[in-house]
């Protein structure tokens, strides 16, 4: 595979006039193999966003102990997650005029070239992580994220929540898996320099297989004038968008708190680091599986599947209005059980925001050409925060 796009790759399937019905593909071999190559990229980079709880509880203990708070580590994670979003400004615009694999691949590069400077930084040096994992890391995961998602776009319409809630949940289980393999590295005979190094050859090998799965199908929005970005400001003199985005930026505010401090909370009050660990990175089996990651991945598939019944804003506002509720409790939750039944419910509805997000926004296009357009004003909004 190579950088370039062959044209017969992007040609749109005819669309018959006037029709209602689902013009495409609605599945296939080569649909399916999209959405197994954006659930493989979503598990190796943001899935490694989701895993930050493990890196904050380890810095603020061991690597940064009495010098950086976590209030100051959570800098690192925050940064990192709001260039994720933030970048979609630029590349959901280049997604739409045909850049899909120059993203992909050059993120893929970015990220783990990212991860192996992360394993060369030294304990108590503060600039060198934010640089490494915040800013780089963010940075790259950024260039993939709105492609990959708006990709499964390319192949389904009426099914398109389900799809896209599919592939983001490979975000869901690598937010299980990786914050187990972290844990274990950073607290075992390995430590944290070459484990950070196992995690980014692990995390490129699964890339060098999901890149070569992803294909485009539609013809890339034409470009204007030269300049590749569409005028903002006709998407938002369209109510219900620009209301949506309002949502959003309120919804994401909140949204991850639980997910970088409950495990935190946890041994602060008085829960041993093992138990807290698998509260979010419960365990139902011996060798443990962090229950609000499992939960979510649950939830970002059940909630996308019941969408034609109910309707995807019906089901985002009922995700939301019980996360609102959740996190208010939250500060109830002081015990084993409390934390593991928090972080259950909790990643339950949150998969289901995060399974549904972009679908929604999608929904919103009135052409295929511009749904990375609007995704990625979206989520630079949301990512600003």
């Amino acid at each position: 595979m190579g950088i370039e796009e062959k044209p017969e790759s992007r040609e749109a399937l005819p669309i018959p006039a006037g029709t209602t019905s689902c013009a495409f593909p609605e599945g296939g071999l080569q649909a399916w193999l999209t959405v197994l190559g954006v659930w493989i990229t979503q598990f190796s980079t943001f899935g490694y966003t989701n895993a930050y709880g493990v890196y904050n509880d380890f810095y603020v203990r061991e690597y940064m102990v009495n010098k950086y708070t976590s209030s100051q580590m959570s800098w690192v994670g925050s940064v990192q997650l709001m260039l994720v979003l933030s970048v979609g400004l630029i590349s959901g615009r280049l997604y739409d005029t045909g850049y899909f694999y120059h993203l992909m691949i050059g993120g893929a590069i970015l990220f783990i070239f990212c991860l192996f400077m992360l394993s060369l930084t030294q304990p108590g040096q503060y600039y060198q992580i934010i640089l490494a994992q915040g800013f780089g890391a963010g940075l790259a995961i950024g260039l993939v994220y709105v492609p990959g998602i708006s990709v499964v776009s390319h192949y389904f319409q009426c099914r398109r929540p389900f799809a896209m809630g599919v592939a983001t949940s490979g975000s869901g289980l690598g937010g299980v898996i990786q914050p187990i393999m972290l844990n274990k590295l950073f607290h075992g005979p390995v430590g944290f320099h070459n484990g950070v190094r196992i995690s980014a050859a692990f995390n490129a090998g699964l890339l060098l297989i999901a890149i070569p799965l992803m294909r485009t199908r539609l013809p890339p929005s034409p470009r204007k004038g030269g300049n590749v970005f569409l005028d903002m400001s006709r998407f938002f003199r369209e109510g219900i968008y620009a209301t949506t985005v309002a949502g959003t930026i309120i919804t994401v505010a909140g949204l991850f708190f639980p997910v970088f401090f409950l495990q935190l909370n946890a041994v602060k009050n008085g829960i041993s680091s093992d138990v807290a660990f698998y509260a979010v990175g419960f365990s139902f089996i011996p060798s443990g599986i962090p229950v609000m990651n499992v939960f979510t991945v649950v939830g970002r598939i059940f909630w996308p599947a019941i969408v034609p019944w109910i309707g995807i804003y019906n089901v985002v506002i009922a995700c939301v209005g019980i996360c609102s509720i959740l996190i208010f409790c939250s500060i109830a939750v002081k015990t084993v059980a409390a934390t593991f039944t928090f972080a259950a419910l909790y990643g339950l509805f949150a998969g289901g925001y995060m399974g549904l997000f972009a679908p929604m926004i999608g929904s919103l296009a009135r052409k295929d050409s511009e749904i990375g357009a609007r995704m990625g004003i979206c989520f630079t909004f949301t990512g600003k925060l």
